[in-house]
């Protein structure tokens, strides 16, 4: 009898349904000096990848996804995942079994990537930029999808917005919620909206093409789409294959773990 419900609880992990009890560990993370020697889940190309690799004898999971590693933790397949602050509190905002660390591993700019010759595009953005920071349009995007207001300011294009320039295309990863996500067959965002308004001061028509997040700085640096924009951290390694606007957003690493 003993042996058959190991078996069962052997099983029900391996399908995935079941996440507490029945095998999944305890936490063992509570600070950021645990994460020594753990296996941390991290979305393949981030700047939590990079901030993985860095931590003492850990060994990084990568995952297409941050919902891919968010699951692993819940399947106890990895201790820790190292993530954005805003895609974290969504997720454990659906999961209640998980929660956030308090204290921020590192703190991070977030703005556009423009291919490296494209000096006249960056400073284009950089004027938009200004402008919707200026009169609040910036601050109303991130208020509608963040925080107690979330849902009454959306962006809106005013009308008769010139199109003549033609169409801008935008590279994201819609896996990273509030920045961007699928609503359906659309792709909706603080960056899409961001970019939607970027678009209207400029005079383009914007496309979104939906990537991995790790093909995003090769598809602007080819000629693929114009900008890169999914949440994206300015490094000195990605400054080396892209520019970057202005930041136009700040954001923290954290570190999501099991509650028990």
């Amino acid at each position: 009898m003993f042996k058959r419900i190991v078996s069962v609880c052997a099983a029900a992990v391996m399908a995935a349904a079941v996440f507490t009890g029945c095998g999944v560990p305890e936490n063992n993370v509570h600070s950021i000096d645990d994460l020594e020697g753990k296996t941390i889940g991290v979305q393949l190309g981030t700047t939590g990848d990079i901030y993985a690799e860095d931590i003492k004898d850990a060994k990084v999971e990568k995952y297409n996804k941050g919902a891919d590693a968010v699951q692993a933790l819940k399947q106890g397949k990895i201790d820790a995942v190292l993530i954005d602050a805003e895609p974290a509190k969504y997720f454990v905002k659906e999961n209640d079994d998980l929660k956030i660390l308090d204290e921020p591993f590192a703190e991070e700019e977030y703005a556009i990537a423009i291919k490296l010759d494209n000096t006249s595009l960056q400073t284009d953005i950089n004027k938009a930029l200004a402008d919707l920071k200026a009169d609040g349009t910036l601050d109303k995007i991130k208020s509608n999808w963040i925080g107690n207001d979330a849902g009454k300011t959306p962006y809106k294009s005013p009308d008769g917005v010139d199109r003549s320039k033609g169409t801008l295309v935008m590279a994201t990863n819609a896996e990273f919620p509030p920045y961007e996500s699928k609503d359906g067959d659309k792709i909706v965002g603080i960056d899409v909206d961001m970019m939607t308004a970027v678009c209207d001061k400029l005079g383009y028509e914007l496309k979104i093409d939906d990537m991995v997040f790790d093909s995003i700085i090769s598809a602007v640096s080819s000629g693929k789409a114009d900008v890169g924009v999914a949440g994206m951290t300015v490094t000195e390694d990605r400054k080396k294959n892209v520019l970057f606007s202005d930041p136009y957003t700040t954001s923290n690493q954290v570190i999501i773990v099991r509650k028990k």
